[in-house]
């Protein structure tokens, strides 16, 4: 299959074929729009880790 026959993956944000460039998005445009969403914590990655509900507390001796 030459490069020219395969399709472009979709843009993550919009849908339309990514432009290499900038992939994998369509534009600078798309591409801001997701780093604005990873810079306001809307995309979260997932942790195994326990949150601490309290911080430590001082050992007294």
């Amino acid at each position: 299959m030459s490069a020219a026959s395969e399709k472009a993956a979709p843009c993550p944000i919009c849908g339309r074929p990514s432009e290499p460039a900038v992939a994998p998005f369509c534009s600078a445009r798309c591409a801001d729009i997701d780093l604005g969403r990873w810079l306001s914590d809307r995309y979260v990655i997932p942790t195994d880790d326990e949150e601490e509900s309290e911080p430590p507390q001082k050992r007294s001796e």
